[in-house]
């Protein structure tokens, strides 16, 4: 049985010297207060007991449950300051949303599906926890996430405070994760709990472990089967052990963690053993992997069974009392859920709600002023991002080198780096190290945080050093970023920026400096993507990226960066470019051709070449932004001139050519003259070798081969 209380710290940071236990005050608690306790873990017991029932009758389509955990879950609840400190729970933690004020009421009325659903109005499966008047931020179904986005938001509100932003902040305030001890192996918790120690971050990592991982135990899936002894040399890291069988136990283990965290805002990790007298959940049946013997010695450890015995055997209640308190919380859950299978249900004219904000910070394109510096494309993301810096202390820019220097002697001594491409250079010396800073090489580490801090109301904008290594962070960009305002029920919202250098044409890149990909980040609804061509839309769709209220992925296209003929003159530091506009890049009345990125220049070559020596007129729209798409410029465009070809740099297999000719095919088929071709790369990866890069991607004598073709259709 784990000792509670028991502490270790590694290299300092709280003043707990490692290993040494610290003493584990206990609070004593009036009888009214002890009831109070046990009817929460009884009720959360209850619920579960409840939704089972409901879905034998099919009135709940998903059950998964927090028994085993109900004791742990009150002591952290109880523990912290729901609306003060933040939150991020994991599926077992229903009896700590009841601590912090969520009803059974509510939380049946996840499981029913209603309308009004404050977890996420019926978005998600029942015990997804979220509740914004208590800080619960919006749970999702991926394990180990949370850690991530919980470290940026602890990030996040230091940040604040320093900077003296009008957002809701504390000083003493604590940001609490937790998971399954299963969930712990994932290499998420491991970017966050260094990042934590790196930045002494005021985080509270709470790991429920019950040994299980669905049917795997823990000795399958951590080394020595302790995530505790695991992570017990990362420097500033305090760990204690608690029982989470015993609540008054727990409690005192739970303030005690909170009580480092608010004095020395240091992170401390609650290892805190558990049971699961359930199966994982109802679509699983434990029997099959666990032994009657294992199952009856847990029976025995229950965390409700304990505390009843406690409260009996000290006297504080007889056995009738306590037989009471059982028929009334078995009543009270039996009413609210007879209420929550009242509630309405959403309607289906409501499905895409909450996908994105609505808001947009400009409706037409802004009229560009004239005069100003010419500028490449490289330089304008630079100028865009310097002046919106200066404008709004919200943003926040890091990186993999996105910083001039880390180190002050050198930031001092030396020219500085500002980004692999220097885009971000002399942005930190403008702006400060607290505004501009390197980040750990973690990709997912990345976006998770920048996901904590949007949650904020911050607008990080964070860089992918290349998109060719954007993949670790796939998880967070689309079951996270993409999906938090949709799954909140649109309670939750973080509007942050992805950078990331995209695209070849590079001489050398070979396929890891010269991928692209936005089609697979277009299937991520709540996203926007923009892939602007030139110096001013760069600007134009930065500046509107930074001040919407939508997370955008903002590709720039690395062979673009300092190029002659993609160049503008600065056109003010209020110019936008609203997505979802296509830009007309010349007239034409023979063929439409639909493109973007590094194809617009060599889509102008050919044209001009076709134009030159057959007469041929083709209109060009440069779409820049992906996703929201002007299908309606092209639909136009298309029945004028009757035909229409799309030219792209990803292969031409699954990729978004395909998307935008079947759109012409099914909306513009009665103006067709021929039918909708597609231009793109071979379906390989681009080689080192020039020869091979040549063949591998579409060139203007490709361009100009289909575009005659087309036209002789």
């Amino acid at each position: 049985m784990a000792q509670n209380g028991k502490a270790r710290t590694s290299g300092g940071g709280s003043g707990v010297s490692e290993g040494t236990p610290r003493p584990t005050k206990r609070e004593v608690f009036s009888r009214e207060q002890l009831m109070t306790f046990y009817e929460t873990i009884l009720t959360s017991r209850y619920v579960d007991d409840e939704e089972i029932k409901l879905k034998k009758r099919n009135e709940v389509f998903f059950q998964i449950s927090g028994a085993g955990h109900e004791a742990i879950g009150v002591a952290t609840g109880y523990a912290l300051k729901p609306g003060h400190d933040w939150f991020f729970p994991y599926y077992r933690d229903r009896a700590l949303m009841l601590q912090l004020g969520m009803t059974a009421k509510e939380m049946l009325m996840s499981a029913v599906g209603a309308k009004d659903d404050p977890n996420s109005r019926a978005r998600q499966m029942p015990s997804h926890w979220g509740l914004k008047r208590a800080n619960v931020v919006s749970q999702s179904s991926p394990t180990g996430t949370q850690y991530l986005q919980a470290v940026g938001l602890a990030e996040g509100g230091r940040y604040i405070r320093t900077h003296e932003i009008d957002l809701p902040a504390h000083d003493d305030e604590i940001v609490m994760v937790s998971s399954g001890e299963g969930a712990t192996c994932e290499g998420e918790f491991f970017e966050a709990v260094n990042y934590a120690c790196l930045k002494k971050l005021p985080v509270l990592f709470l790991v429920e472990d019950n040994e299980y991982a669905i049917s795997v135990p823990v000795e399958e899936s951590i080394a020595g089967g302790s995530v505790s002894r695991l992570v017990s040399g990362f420097p500033n890291l305090t760990t204690l052990m608690a029982d989470g069988t015993d609540l008054l136990g727990s409690i005192a283990v739970l303030q005690q963690a909170a009580d480092i965290i608010r004095e020395h805002r240091t992170p401390v990790l609650v290892h805190a053993t558990v049971t699961r007298p359930y199966s994982h959940s109802l679509s699983d049946d434990h029997v099959y992997y666990r032994t009657k013997k294992e199952l009856d010695d847990e029976t025995s450890r229950d965390c409700i069974t304990r505390f009843e015995a406690y409260l009996t055997d000290e006297g504080i209640f007889t056995a009738e009392e306590i037989a009471d308190a059982k028929e009334r919380v078995r009543e009270r859950v039996a009413e609210a859920s007879r209420e929550a299978l009242l509630e309405p249900k959403p309607l289906p004219s409501e499905a895409m709600d909450y996908l994105y904000s609505g808001y947009s910070p400009c409706t037409e394109e802004s009229v560009p002023e004239t005069g100003g510096e010419v500028l490449a494309l490289g330089q304008a993301i630079n100028r865009t991002l310097m002046t919106e810096m200066a404008r709004d202390k919200r943003i926040m820019v890091f990186g993999e080198d996105v910083a001039d220097a880390s180190r002050e002697d050198a930031e001092k001594e030396c020219k500085g780096k500002g980004g692999v491409f220097k885009i971000t250079y002399g942005l930190q010396a403008k702006h400060g190290r607290s505004r501009v800073f390197n980040a750990p090489l973690a990709e997912a580490g990345i976006v998770g945080r920048a996901v904590g801090i949007a949650l904020r109301g911050l607008k990080p904008a964070a860089e992918i050093q290349f998109f060719d290594y954007i993949w670790p962070a796939m998880m967070q960009i689309r079951n996270e970023l993409a999906t938090m305002r949709y799954r909140s029920g649109g309670f939750n919202s973080a509007p942050a920026v992805i950078r990331a250098p995209i695209g070849g044409y590079l001489r050398g890149g070979a396929p890891y400096h010269s991928q692209t990909g936005e089609t697979i980040f277009a299937k991520c609804p709540g996203l926007h993507i923009a892939y602007p061509s030139n110096a001013q839309d760069a600007m134009g769709l930065l500046r509107t990226a930074l001040r919407g209220e939508d997370p955008v992925l903002f590709f720039e296209h690395k062979h673009l960066y300092y190029q002659g003929h993609n160049r503008a003159t600065d056109p003010g530091p209020d110019f936008m470019v609203p997505f979802g506009k296509a830009r007309t890049v010349r007239t034409g009345t023979d063929v439409t051709l639909v493109t973007w990125g590094a194809l617009v220049q060599r889509s102008i070559e050919a044209a001009d070449r076709l134009n030159r020596e057959f007469g041929l007129s083709v209109e060009i729209l440069d779409i820049r932004t992906i996703v929201p798409l002007d299908k309606e410029a092209i639909f136009e465009s298309v029945r004028k001139t009757g035909r229409c070809i799309v030219v792209c740099e990803e292969g031409e297999f699954a990729g978004f050519c395909a998307e935008i000719c079947q759109s012409v095919t099914e909306e513009c088929f009665e103006w067709l003259d021929a039918p909708v071709r597609r231009l793109g790369s071979l379906d390989t990866w681009v080689a080192y070798s020039p020869v091979l890069e040549e063949a591998i991607l579409p060139n203007v004598d490709d361009i100009a081969k289909e575009l005659k073709a087309l036209s002789e259709y």
